[in-house]
Formats: C-alpha cells, sequence, structure tokens
C-alpha cells in the first residue's frame, strides 16, 4: 500500500457535495544511511508560460499523448523497457552518460516522463536552473485543483513539497513535478504526468469528490519485472547524478545487488525499516555471508516512494544519503528493490589512483 493510511471524513457543503480526505502517514517516505570503511561500523546519520501547443518535437512536454511510433521515429529503440507498477511501460533512453530520460507507455501512448541530465529538452526551464529562477516562470502553488470524468480533485502540497517536489498544472490534462536538488537549489530532475497517471500515484494529500483509480494488484512474476526494472533505473539515475558533480561512474556488481535485494525483501516481509535485520545482523555481516570483498562500503535505504526515480531524487536531499552518493572513493553500485522498499549498497574495491 506504500505507506498510506487512508482516513476518511465525510462532510457535507452547499449543495450537498462530499468530500473524502485521504491522509498519508507523516513521514509516508523512509530513508536511512549507513557507512562501512575497512569493515568497521560507522552511522552518519502563476500561469505556466510553457505553451504546449507550440513545443517543438525537441521539447520533452510536445510528447505527452504522443504514439510510440512518434516516440521510436525522433529517439529510436529504447535501450530496455521496464514494466511499472501503475500500468504503463517505461521506455528508457540511457545510453548518453550525463543524461537519462524514460517515457511511461500505455496504449501506445505516451503517459508520462521522467528525466535528468544535462542539456535536456525543457525550455524555458533547464536542469541546474535555481528555484527561484523557475518560480519567475512556472506559478508554483500549495494547492493543485482540477476536474474530470471521474470528479474533482485537489492535491495539497506540505512545505516540504513545495521545497523539494512541487507541483504544476501546464494544462489540462498535463502536470509537471520538479524534484529540487535543495542542497544547492537548483533543479534537478522532472517528472510529467497526464492526470490518471497522478491520481494512480497520489503523491501528495488529497481531497476529493468522486473516484480514484483503484490499485493495480501485480502477479509476482510482474512485481519481479518492475523490480528489476527499478533497479536499473536506481543505477543509471545514480550514475547521471554522479557525472553531474564530476564523480566516476560506479559499475554494477551483481553479486552485491543481491545482498541489497535481500535486504530490501526482508524489511518488506518482516514489517520493519533498519540496517539491522531483526536478528540483528547489518550491512557487514550482509556482505561477509554473500562472500564480498571490498575496502570500504555504504548503504543506502528507502521506503515507500512512488517509485525508483522518486526514491534517487529522496536520498539526494537527505545529507548522508547524498554524501554516499556522491562519495568519490567507490567504485560499485547493487541495488535491491522489493515492492517498495529500496536499497543501494556502494563499495570501494580498489584503492584511489
Amino acid at each position: 500500500m506504500r505507506g498510506i493510511r487512508y482516513l476518511f471524513i465525510l462532510s457535507l457543503i452547499a449543495g450537498g457535495i462530499i468530500y473524502i480526505i485521504q491522509e498519508k502517514l507523516e513521514p509516508n517516505h523512509l530513508l536511512s544511511n549507513v557507512d562501512l570503511k575497512l569493515r568497521e561500523l560507522s552511522f552518519e546519520s502563476k500561469e505556466s508560460y510553457i505553451d504546449l501547443n507550440t513545443s517543438t518535437e525537441g521539447e520533452l512536454f510536445y510528447w505527452v499523448d504522443k504514439s510510440v511510433h512518434e516516440l521510436e521515429k525522433q529517439f529510436g529503440l529504447p535501450n530496455r523497457k521496464d514494466l511499472s507498477s501503475y500500468g504503463y511501460e517505461w521506455w528508457v533512453y540511457t545510453d548518453d552518460p550525463n543524461r537519462h530520460i524514460q517515457f511511461g507507455v500505455k496504449n501506445n501512448q505516451v503517459v508520462t516522463i521522467f528525466a535528468t541530465g544535462d542539456v535536456l529538452p525543457i525550455h524555458p526551464i533547464e536542469i541546474g536552473q535555481p528555484y527561484e529562477d523557475i518560480e519567475q516562470v512556472l506559478d508554483i502553488q500549495k494547492e493543485v485543483s482540477f476536474s474530470n470524468g471521474d470528479g474533482s480533485f485537489r492535491f495539497n502540497l506540505s512545505e516540504s513539497d513545495l521545497k523539494i517536489r512541487p507541483l504544476i498544472q501546464l494544462e489540462e490534462e498535463v502536470f509537471i513535478q520538479l524534484y529540487f536538488d535543495t542542497f544547492l537549489n537548483s533543479l534537478s530532475s522532472i517528472r510529467i504526468l497526464r492526470p490518471e497517471v497522478l491520481l494512480a500515484q497520489r503523491p501528495y494529500e488529497i481531497f476529493y469528490r468522486g473516484s480514484l483509480p483503484e490499485e493495480r494488484v501485480l502477479t509476482e512474476n510482474e512485481w519481479t519485472k518492475v523490480e528489476g526494472g527499478m533497479e536499473q533505473q536506481i543505477f543509471d539515475i545514480t550514475n547521471v547524478i554522479r557525472s553531474r558533480y564530476e564523480k566516476a561512474t560506479l559499475d554494477w556488481d551483481d553479486a552485491v545487488a543481491t545482498v541489497a535485494f535481500g535486504h530490501s525483501k526482508d524489511m518488506s516481509e518482516k514489517n520493519y525499516f533498519s540496517h539491522y535485520s531483526p536478528n540483528g545482523e547489518g550491512l557487514k555481516e550482509r556482505l561477509i555471508n554473500g562472500e564480498i570483498n571490498y575496502l570500504s562500503a555504504g548503504e543506502n535505504i528507502a521506503a515507500q516512494y512512488t517509485d525508483g526515480p522518486a526514491a534517487v531524487e529522496g536520498w539526494l536531499n537527505s545529507e548522508g544519503h547524498r554524501d554516499a552518493l556522491l562519495k568519490g572513493e567507490y567504485t560499485h553500485l547493487g541495488v535491491g528493490v522489493y515492492r517498495y522498499y529500496y536499497t543501494q549498497n556502494f563499495l570501494q574495491k580498489h584503492m584511489e589512483e
């Protein structure tokens, strides 16, 4: 259920309209970080000016509702296709170490986009642009309301939401989430969504009249595909972010990914969130059990994020996790995702030259 608690409050207002409030747990996102050095454990703890009707083919805003035929014609075949847990398939374009774009495709049409990296075609904003400059272009508000055939909806953004991931309605059926790097107060990535995707994910407190999409029930085989896709997305996006800050690219490590997956699964199945399992074992013991040699190691964990890209942006905005993401000494990374539990295990396998 992605850590969501439902509190249903019925209240009658003028005209007999019934509003239902959905309340999220606080905090609804969980993060934690641990660092191992030489096998020793230590803790560290407005209206939009984007005119979609005149967007050119080079701009990402243009691609919402476009067909896969048009997408393939412009971008070619994706590097891979990853299943999501929300009913669409990610077409992932990630062959550029400085840029990562994934298009969510459903019924042969683009319904959502996530993108990060340098020189993204998202005029008139850009990655790395200061928050205050973007406020001059996009009208960032605490409430975002809209209606469709299923009802009327209002998202309420917390102060944290406004600072880290504000939501803007560009036009009737196109929304954009802006992910900010709060340490630099600059734009880190963007997510463009149709309303049905936004309602399926429900990333903010929502007041609504009508009905919300039912949460999809996935088979074990589908979950395996979703989890594998998110693992690769987290790996790719981590390296793009490291490239942005002029850090060395990390190599994928299958053995470490297996250890990371085991911890994510254990947390989910035993209903806890910690670097230590109920039997007291931590990252040090997990790496030893996996027969993994290293000079130093670190672990980031997260839970209840919408998906892998959202989890990475969460880590980027937390000091200990950010340090792990950007640590220059690390050489390898393994990622394990089970349901909505995420684990990154970083390793330094050789000394810096």
